[in-house]
């Protein structure tokens, strides 16, 4: 194996990968609202399919986005290239750990069913089989636009948290926030970043403190630092995000893929409330947002909402 020869490919292959970050390439869609138009890139990396808010469309705006994606094909001919010589040199990439691959497996078998009883988390009365047809690019008539796009949007907010270099990064704020990012992805330009206004929940007199950055980083860290089992970590983590409520929607759902990133990066299994149990557990949340009973619901989740491995 000719280690020189692998630095430099490596080294090219970073420098090329960092330009195409630069780069606005893609699908461009002009999405109008009240008299204004905005624009969103479609693309697909590494088997994941991104829609990304690029600002305010302009005839500027699309003819940088023809000429990048010209350059973006280049740069991604050459990667191909680099990584072929990398593998002829016989270099590897880490792999995942054997278990936590498994997991993954796992979690895209059940992917169907798990966005179904997310989707029934937040109130999408479809069936099993409607979900499906729907994240397979069909139509189904009495389910709405805005209900059909936020399925997909779970599907998208799913096939990130399993990327390899996804699973394999430690949970953070910003990871967090990536996930918020997708699970509301054309429905809010602040998607992805913590709310500035207030907000109330509905059958409850509970009302979350506005989110201040560096304390719901310590918040999460403490939760990670914990001296308890991961199962635990992931259930308080699940929870401490839909009471905290840091984003302007989609926190409920937000909080279960945040989760289950904790669940499948330890080989824990997949966490998912079953929707014939939504209305019991929004009771018990409700209990544990005005802070009268939190084992009740951790006892449910444990009891009813995990799916374990061994």
């Amino acid at each position: 194996m000719d280690a020189n020869k692998i630095e430099n490919l490596l080294a090219e292959k970073q420098n090329l990968q960092k330009e195409l970050s630069t780069l606005l390439w893609g699908t461009l869609e002009k999405r109008e609202s009240k008299g204004n138009a905005y624009a969103y890139l479609h693309r697909r990396e590494e088997g994941i399919r991104t829609t990304k808010y690029i600002g305010e469309y302009s005839d500027i705006v699309a003819q940088t986005v023809v000429r990048d994606t010209v350059h973006a094909k280049d740069i991604k001919k050459k990667l191909k290239g680099i990584q072929k010589e990398l593998d002829a040199l016989g270099y590897k990439d880490s792999e995942l750990d054997e278990h936590i691959a498994q997991n993954v497996a796992i979690a895209r078998r059940y992917l169907v069913d798990s966005v179904h009883k997310l989707a029934a988390l937040e109130g999408i009365a479809t069936t099993l089989a409607d979900t499906e047809r729907i994240l397979d690019g069909g139509k189904v008539g009495d389910v709405t636009v805005i209900d059909t796009y936020k399925i997909v949007n779970l599907r998208r907010a799913w096939d990130f948290i399993m990327n390899r270099h996804v699973i394999s990064s430690a949970f953070n704020f910003n990871l967090l926030c990536e996930i918020n990012r997708f699970v509301e992805d054309g429905f809010h330009t602040l998607a992805g970043k913590a709310r500035s206004v207030p907000v109330t929940i509905g059958g409850t007199t509970y009302k979350p403190p506005l989110p201040i950055e560096s304390v719901i980083k310590e918040e999460i860290a403490d939760i990670l630092n914990k001296d308890i089992d991961n199962e635990d970590k992931a259930i308080m983590l699940m929870l401490y995000l839909m009471k905290r409520q840091i984003f302007i929607d989609g926190n409920k759902r937000t909080a279960v893929i945040a989760a289950n990133h904790l669940f499948i990066s330890k080989g824990l299994g997949l966490i998912s409330i079953p929707a014939e149990k939504t209305d019991e557990y929004k009771k018990l949340l409700v209990s544990y947002y005005e802070g009268k009973d939190e084992q009740s619901i951790i006892d449910f989740v444990k009891q009813h909402c995990i799916t374990r491995l061994q």
